[in-house]
């Protein structure tokens, strides 16, 4: 029987000895700490060296290499050169392999795990060759080199900073503080100086004994990169908030092997010397023992993505919530506004919101920044596209600091040039406008207030609400995605748009996904405008009249997802009786804290949501960029909306969200108005009204009533800082 013995500078407390067969071979296997001493490992190796097969050595690494630089750690180097009659390893090899295959597996098994994530290393130089695999996935990275080697207050913030390091820290690596500063002040801010790093922080690259004086402030909720971490360590990393820990040394024979201790019993299996086992040699062995890293959740399964914003201010009224600005306001004359709007869309961004508390029933959490920009609409489109396109691409650097994986685009930052395709070339992160989950969102609150509106027969069962719907702008890039939508909702639908020969075309491709579709074609909406229970608007008119609204029948649901709108506010003043929708507001899952943002608390606008729902899914991709929105995109986002939790909060029209008392004002008004147009209509000509949930009559007797108060879309319109 073979014997292998792990010496390490670790706790003693934490020793344990089993016998087992390992590849091919019997052996005992012991693991002895030596509680920091090197004297007393020195003492152990000439003990042990008589007796044993192959010692391993739980030491620094005695060679590594950084940059184009090569380092020796003398005092690894020293001990192991007490080993003379038996061989030894410090496993620094397999350390290696192991430790840069745990980050992938992590990356692979999580999904984008380590994308943009904020990485401090507490030695980049002994984990360089980590740090190169880690750049793959993120260039946030900082290394406390300088820090905890020389005393300096200064952290390397890329691996060219840590390569030219490198370069020098061969002059100092052995230098160190002399004894009153190293116990004095210096000490004291060295410590205050890492323990905000570690906070600000997601992943931590260290040994688990180098964050024993840290606790719950600076590791709650951080992610430890670390080897040879027991169920001991792991309890204490669990009292320290640590919520996942990525270990590099596998569990084997019910213990955590250190990649030394791993070493040595693979040199006493297969007697070759240490330097004699080639990386072929390992990929047989990890392969044949089916290794694999540990991932392990101290505290239970806990995910946290990360994304950003981009809001702006709409209008003058913003800044006077600035309490100064407000006062200023009321003695200056208008041109002091004036002037404030022009200087304020040269502002730098800044970070007007954390986003917390988002929790998916999957149980993957997310939390972000609202980041704005300083112009108004007015102001961006006054300057050149290439204008916004440098704050935005400002907004996206402040957001990759900050950690964010992915950025959204909100109100006119999306509309703004080519709608986000140049801001997706050149920003640091993915980015998306969220107009997927706008036109989703915009037909899944149509549907919802065709509905509440009760003016439709009720649906027996699953069948479809059966109700017509006319689609205008159907061949646009949004008009295509609702008409596929609607033909799977709605009993007729009809397709309205000049381009005649995409209408066809539309029609062929559209009875291939939905074969029972009832689908009429039109050049012009006004034809078959009052007939119609529903209408969806998606021109690309830009203030042109694309309906006549006086022509829509009384209680009709008219969706306007065109933008600019086609229905402005005074049009849509004109019929009290219609219900007019801008969007549909989401509901988020969790208990959610961020600033007003003009909505409920935990309400937030679709293209908001669409950020936060591929955040909640990792999908850090720029997912909806440019005018041409897919519509397979858009189903896309609403299951995985639905997936995690989302829920449809509030239908807003031009001048803000729909109370249910709204909704029921135009639902009264459009009885009366339905019952007056029978009355007038020549007794040949009348025709039975279609059922509905409530009597005309009804409506009749509270006439008075609701012409005494003023319909929710003519009132005036309110401010809201809209995302």
């Amino acid at each position: 029987m073979k014997s292998v013995v792990g010496i390490s500078l670790g706790t003693a407390a934490q020793d344990f000895e089993f016998t087992a067969t390992f590849l091919g071979e019997k052996m005992h296997v012991r693991r002895l700490g030596t509680d920091g001493s090197t004297a007393k490992a020195a003492t152990l190796i000439k003990q042990w060296e008589k007796k044993a097969d192959a010692i391993g050595l739980g030491v620094l690494k005695d060679r590594y290499k950084a940059g184009a630089h090569r380092f020796v750690e003398k005092d690894s180097a020293k001990l192991k050169a007490v080993v003379t009659k038996v061989p030894a390893t410090i496993g620094g090899r397999l350390g290696d392999i192991l430790q840069e295959w745990s980050v992938r597996h992590a990356q692979i098994q999580l999904g984008n795990y380590f994308n943009n994530a904020r990485v401090l290393f507490l030695s980049g130089m002994t984990n360089y060759k980590l740090a190169m695999s880690m750049s793959e996935y993120t260039e946030n990275m900082h290394f406390a080199d300088p820090l905890l080697q020389l005393g300096v207050p200064k952290f390397l913030t890329s691996l060219e900073a840590l390569q030219l390091y490198s370069t020098g820290a061969h002059y100092v690596k052995d230098w160190s503080l002399p004894v009153g500063l190293a116990t004095g002040p210096i000490r004291e801010w060295t410590r205050f100086v890492l323990r905000k790093a570690l906070q600000k922080a997601t992943v931590i690259v260290a040994a688990a004994h180098e964050l024993d004086e840290f606790g719950l402030e600076e590791l709650a909720g951080k992610t430890l990169i670390t080897s040879t971490v027991n169920d001991e360590r792991i309890a204490q990393l669990k009292d320290k908030g640590v919520h996942m820990v990525i270990d590099a040394a596998p569990v084997l024979f019910k213990h955590v092997l250190s990649p030394s201790l791993l070493d040595a019993m693979i040199v006493a299996a297969t007697g070759k010397a240490p330097k004699d086992i080639l990386e072929d040699d390992y990929l047989e062995i990890i392969t044949s023992l089916d290794l694999e890293p540990r991932i392990v959740y101290p505290n239970g399964f806990k995910r946290i993505n990360r994304f950003a914003f981009v809001i702006h201010p709409l209008s003058q009224e913003y800044f006077k919530k600035v309490k100064p600005i407000e006062l200023l306001s009321q003695v200056s004359p208008p041109m002091f506004m004036n002037s404030l709007e022009k200087i304020m869309a040269y502002a730098p961004p800044f970070v007007y919101s954390k986003v917390s508390g988002i929790k998916s029933p999957t149980g993957v959490e997310t939390e972000g920044w609202l980041i704005s920009v300083g112009g108004t609409p007015r102001e961006i489109m006054n300057h050149s596209p290439e204008f916004t396109y440098r704050r935005l691409l400002d907004a996206a650097a402040m957001a990759k600091r900050l950690g964010a994986q992915i950025m959204g685009l909100g109100a006119f930052t999306k509309v703004v040039g080519d709608a986000g395709l140049t801001v997706a070339k050149r920003a640091p992160l993915p980015i998306t406008t969220g107009n997927s989950y706008s036109a989703s969102g915009a037909l899944w609150a149509a549907h919802d207030a065709l509905l509440r509106m009760r003016l439709l027969p009720p649906p027996k069962g699953k069948e479809r609400v059966k109700f017509k719907a006319m689609i205008v702008g159907a061949t646009g890039a949004i008009g295509s995605v609702c008409a596929r939508l609607m033909a799977k909702a709605a009993e007729e639908v009809y397709l309205v748009s000049p381009e005649t020969a995409k209408l066809l075309s539309l029609k062929e491709s559209i009875l291939k996904e939905t074969p029972d579709a009832k689908l009429h074609l039109s050049a012009q909406a006004d034809k078959d405008i009052a007939d119609m229970d529903m209408i969806v608007t998606a021109t690309s008119g830009a203030g042109k009249k694309v309906l006549d609204i006086m022509k829509v029948k009384p209680g009709c649901v008219i969706t306007d997802v065109a933008r600019p709108l086609d229905l402005p506010p005074e049009e849509v003043a004109k019929r009290p009786d219609v219900l007019v929708i801008e969007s549909g507001e989401i509901q988020l899952p969790g208990d959610v804290h961020m600033k007003n943002i003009g909505l409920p608390k935990g309400v937030a606008y679709a293209c908001l949501a669409e950020t936060i729902v591929l955040a909640l899914e990792g999908r850090f991709e720029n997912f909806t960029v440019g005018r041409a929105i897919e519509w397979e995109k858009v189903r896309e986002i609403y299951k995985l909306g639905i997936k995690h939790g989302m829920k449809l909060a509030e239908i807003s029209g031009v001048n803000g969200p729909f109370s249910d008392e709204d909704i029921e004002r135009v639902r009264e008004l459009a009885l009366i108005a339905r019952a007056e147009k029978v009355s007038k209509a020549p007794p040949t000509a009348r025709a039975p009204a279609r059922k509905a949930s409530a009597r005309p009559a009804k409506a009749v007797k509270a006439v008075k009533s609701v012409k005494s108060v003023p319909p929710a879309q003519a009132a005036p319109r309110k401010i809201r800082a809209r995302a």
